[in-house]
Formats: C-alpha cells, structure tokens, sequence
C-alpha cells in the first residue's frame, strides 16, 4: 500500500534526476537513488529544500519516488 511522506532533499544530480532525501522524523533513514518527477525544474531541486516523497510499498524503500519540492 503507497503511503506518502515529508522528506529533506540532500542532493539532486539533474543528468539522471534522482535525489537522496532524509524521511521528515527520521535522522538515520535515508534514500539514495530516488527518482524525481521530471515535472519539477531542476532549479527547484536545491539541497535544504522540503520534498514530498510517495513510497509504493512499505516493505520496499527502494519503490520511492519524490513527486514535489516545496519551501
């Protein structure tokens, strides 16, 4: 079941558009690779910045994808 979350976005590399984020209320849980909705201009991608990150299965972090970027 997907469930969606507040993450802090830590890096962006544009060439591939994947992102690490920290989950909101988690210091030790972080994810690597996520991809990004090519929807959001990389300008907007900038390390700091809050992201809203929808995990597809739970029992998968893998399965994460951030879907939008907000001050």
């Amino acid at each position: 079941m997907a469930s969606t979350h507040v993450g802090i976005l830590r890096a962006f590399t544009a060439g591939t558009y994947k992102a690490r984020v920290t989950l909101k209320g988690s210091v030790l849980l972080s994810l690597d690779g996520v991809p990004v909705n090519r929807g959001i201009p990389s300008g907007e991608m900038v390390a700091g910045r809050a992201v809203t990150v929808v995990i597809i299965d739970e029992t998968k972090a893998t399965d994460a994808y951030v879907v939008g970027v907000y001050a």
